[in-house]
């Protein structure tokens, strides 16, 4: 078995999503001319498959590190849903009531409230499935489910989740030029910290598990199939984006909260 070593996951995760999105970057910085049509027909595909990025550089850094074998055993650390009481609940009753917060208390100070994104909430199943699997979550394959571990014992807990977040929150910043896109929404400063801040959340989901990277895939799918559901984004540029600011950096104390529980068992258990 070969040494993990995070820098190529990176590489092959930046290099795939970043090559797939670059065509869409260079239309909306007006460096390259796209017909309308092409773009609305190819752009949905293709900036989705581009999210893939960390799924492929996992699984190409398993299989080379590890052979067909060590490749199976991977993808079969995904199938159980053995999670525990606590890690379902820290899903769908923290994830959900933190958003509602910072849905709400913006109101109590006078702005307006936004309403679902959604047609109705009778899609909210459907539509948290894809955000599971497509919308998101796939993410997790990479990020939790192969290089998490091996940047916390390379660089201990908290440093370990802060690379990873920093890492991932980059990843995403070809986003905010492409047109149309929710990431262009999206104020940097509130994002980086809510990446290192879920990045904290997800680890302890992580072990709190069992070490089952499904639970990451819910819990990030979840948080995203919670945006339109209770906004906390307004789809426009030139405007303060107040929820997305509290959502962000209230992720970042509950996820500080939730990575101390950790880290005081891991020195408990080194006494």
């Amino acid at each position: 078995m070969k040494t993990a070593k995070p820098f190529k996951f990176f590489l092959i995760t930046y290099l795939w999503s970043w090559l797939l999105w670059a065509p869409f970057v260079l239309a909306g910085m007006g460096l390259y001319s796209m017909e309308e049509d092409l773009y609305a027909s190819i752009s949905f595909p293709v900036l989705m498959l581009g999210a893939f990025g960390p799924a492929v550089g996992a699984l190409f850094c398993v299989y080379n590190e590890s052979g067909r074998e060590g490749l199976k055993l991977f993808v079969r650390s995904f199938l159980s849903l053995r999670f525990g009481w606590k890690v379902w609940a820290a899903i769908f009753l923290l994830i959900p009531l933190a958003n509602i917060i910072v849905w709400y208390i913006p109101e109590l100070f006078g702005h307006e409230r936004l309403t679902m994104l959604l047609p109705g909430i009778y899609v909210f199943p459907v539509y948290w499935l894809i955000m599971v699997f497509l919308g998101g979550g796939q993410e997790e394959i990479g990020w939790r489910g192969y290089v998490l571990p091996i940047l916390e014992t390379k660089y201990g807990l908290w440093y370990g989740n802060i690379i990873l977040g920093f890492f991932w929150a980059f990843w995403h910043v070809p986003l905010y030029f492409v047109s149309g896109h929710m990431q262009e929404y999206l104020p940097f400063l509130p994002f980086l910290a809510g990446c290192v801040g879920m990045s904290f959340f997800y680890s302890w989901i992580m072990k709190a598990s069992g070490g089952k990277p499904l639970s990451a895939m819910i819990a990030h799918g979840t948080i995203n199939a919670f945006i339109p559901v209770f906004p906390t984004i307004i789809m426009e540029t030139d405007v303060f984006q107040t929820r997305f600011w509290l959502h962000e950096f209230l992720f970042l104390i509950v996820g500080s909260i939730f990575l101390l529980s950790c880290w005081k068992k891991q020195m408990q258990k080194s006494k």
